[in-house]
């Protein structure tokens, strides 16, 4: 895959959210931070949230690793809350741990990390945000009453 619309496949996303460990690279105990709300909700979902961050210690009770590398045990998802410039390096540390999947967040999309990440048989998702897309693929959108092609006033 090499194109932005293939880093954005339904089918490699739904696979994707199908999975259970996920390194959250970026992952601060700011609750006012996006990184802190997805992770928070991945793990309230029966996602194993891994915190990657040098910055922290903990993070929701959980240890937190300086980097992909240093995580023990398998890792199937490294979702990524950096800046781009970061990625490559961490596309590096997903291939060389065996990860399946490099989810990069909104806004985090570097295509150099993306070709690392490809060339070592990591998949890639680029430009979108796992808790969307978990909320969309697997039912948490709650789109009741939107599209019943009925018009009522009755409740």
């Amino acid at each position: 895959m090499s194109s932005f619309a293939e880093w954005q496949k339904p089918e490699a996303i739904l696979k994707a959210l199908h999975t259970k460990r996920v390194a959250v690279v970026g992952l601060s105990s700011n609750e006012l931070r996006a990184s802190n709300f997805v992770s928070y909700y991945l793990s309230r979902n029966g996602y194993e949230v891994v915190p990657v961050n040098p910055r922290e210690e903990t993070v929701f009770g959980l240890k937190s690793y300086d980097s992909v590398a240093d995580i023990p045990g398998e890792i199937d998802i490294v979702d990524v809350f950096r800046d781009p410039s970061a990625v490559p390096e961490i596309a590096q540390d997903a291939v060389a741990k065996g990860a399946k999947y490099l989810w990069l967040q909104f806004g985090v999309i570097s295509p150099e990390g993306v070709a690392i990440a490809e060339a070592g048989g990591v998949e890639c998702i680029v430009d979108q945000c796992i808790k969307i897309e978990h909320a969309r693929y697997m039912g948490r959108m709650h789109w009741l009453g939107f599209n019943t092609d009925r018009i009522s006033a009755q409740r």
